[in-house]
């Protein structure tokens, strides 16, 4: 997952929060990683997160274990960790054509609940700083590394 900052992480735990009990349940955790590409069964998602619910904290907490893991900078993706940012890379390239330009990034981050007005300037900021070739557009390869390696 991309490391966002806590401002981001805390508009998606509310936008993920259905019925506004200030916890995340696992089927509504489930519900965002599966639009991201990522699949668990509940059990293992239970087995992983060690609770049937995440507070805000908690949510906070494992979203930073997520990135610490993905932090080492040589690590060498297994076949499993590659085709997980390949289904992530095909939520953002809604064209299908290979690249995902600015307009894409919005569009997911729309219906993740995460876009405003304000939030254009970060879909351009975000895509030229990953954007290694200046072509405007992340490839995989770039996107892989802003997954990866974004601080």
């Amino acid at each position: 997952m991309c490391p966002l900052n806590t401002k981001y992480l805390h508009r998606i735990f509310q936008n993920l929060d259905k019925n506004g009990d200030g916890l995340l349940s696992l089927e509504e955790l489930n519900w965002l990683l599966e639009r991201i590409g990522i699949n668990f069964s509940l059990e293992d998602l239970e087995s992983s997160v060690g609770k049937s619910s995440l507070n805000l904290d908690e949510f906070l907490s494992f979203c930073d274990s997520i990135t610490k893991q993905n932090d080492d900078k040589n690590e060498i993706l297994g076949e499993k960790e590659e085709q997980d940012l390949a289904k992530a890379f095909n939520v953002f390239d809604l064209n299908g054509d290979g690249f995902i330009s600015c307009e894409e990034l919005q569009s997911v981050l729309s219906r993740l609940g995460l876009w405003d007005e304000t939030s254009g300037k970060d879909c351009s900021y975000m895509i030229h700083v990953y954007d290694t070739n200046f072509d405007g557009v992340l490839d995989f390869q770039e996107f892989k590394n802003m997954m990866l390696h974004a601080n």
